[in-house]
């Protein structure tokens, strides 16, 4: 009886993992702001850390989700690659597929594009395709009666950020969102007038325990602090970290199912 039960939880288990592994699912969040105008809403599609990863037939079924999502943007939070991506045919593939159903997509470097060999040519591909790279730039953004300050920096863990660059110019009046692929960016914010930070790069710990969480994240340690969705960082500034759709190393993820999520931006009061 004991090896039936044994052998029923190490199924169980396994099926689990190969489901949060191969199979992904949207995320959605919602964050409120008095910078953004009454009756309006700023919509953001959130890609990170694919790591050249393929969902069942050239991730087709994945390009179709996404495509169907109306947003005002799709920002791709680093890690498109892994540093052992030889061939970049099928990531540049994805990002044209979304391009047709995309106009507005914005893109900022993670750790793996700068420990890749082909990392300058991953970049050309992405502005060949008309994605606006957003490595310690900035924009702004209209939609309606919204204006967003749009700013991103390259990886900081490989030290390619200069977050004042980044956010030189800004009107503090409108909504600041910043895309950094890694969390760790906070420790260099300060009084900065940021109101919103989409991050990535740490996979949400991958393998999640209940009641524990992530055990380790990069850059963390254990039991990382941030691993994985909203943080109050005081006065209305918040992070997010998309916990992703790919994997690193350790290529199995469990109780943490692969995700890209679709954020939403309204003013306080409800539209």
């Amino acid at each position: 009886m004991f090896l039936f039960m044994t052998a029923g939880v190490t199924l169980g288990i396994a099926a689990k993992i190969y489901y949060d592994t191969n199979f992904f699912r949207m995320n959605r969040i919602e964050f409120q702001s008095d910078k953004i105008p009454d009756e309006t809403e700023f919509t953001i599609l959130q890609i990170s850390d694919l790591h050249n990863k393929i969902f069942h037939n050239n991730n087709e079924e994945l390009i179709r989700t996404i495509n169907k999502i109306n947003a005002n943007i799709v920002v791709i939070t680093g890690d498109l690659i892994d540093r052992r991506t030889k061939n970049l045919k099928d990531v540049l593939y994805f990002v044209q597929k979304i391009m047709t159903a995309h106009k507005n997509v914005f893109y900022v470097s993670g750790n793996h594009e700068w420990g890749n060999q082909h990392c300058k040519q991953l970049l050309d591909g992405l502005e060949k395709r008309n994605v606006i790279i957003l490595d310690n730039k900035n924009t702004k953004i209209v939609e309606g009666r919204a204006v967003i300050n749009l700013a991103g920096v390259a990886d900081v863990t490989t030290k390619h950020d200069n977050l004042k660059k980044a956010l030189q110019g800004l009107n503090k009046d409108h909504f600041t969102l910043l895309l950094s692929h890694n969390p760790c960016v906070i420790k260099k914010i300060g009084s900065h007038s940021v109101d919103l930070i989409l991050s990535g790069h740490t996979h949400g710990g991958q393998v999640r325990i209940p009641l524990i969480g992530a055990l380790i994240v990069p850059d963390q340690g254990l039991f990382p602090k941030y691993a994985k969705g909203v943080f109050n960082l005081g006065g209305n500034r918040h992070l997010y970290i998309d916990s992703g759709l790919g994997t690193s190393r350790l290529p199995i993820r469990f109780l943490n199912q692969s995700q890209f999520s679709l954020i939403k931006i309204t003013n306080n009061k409800k539209v």
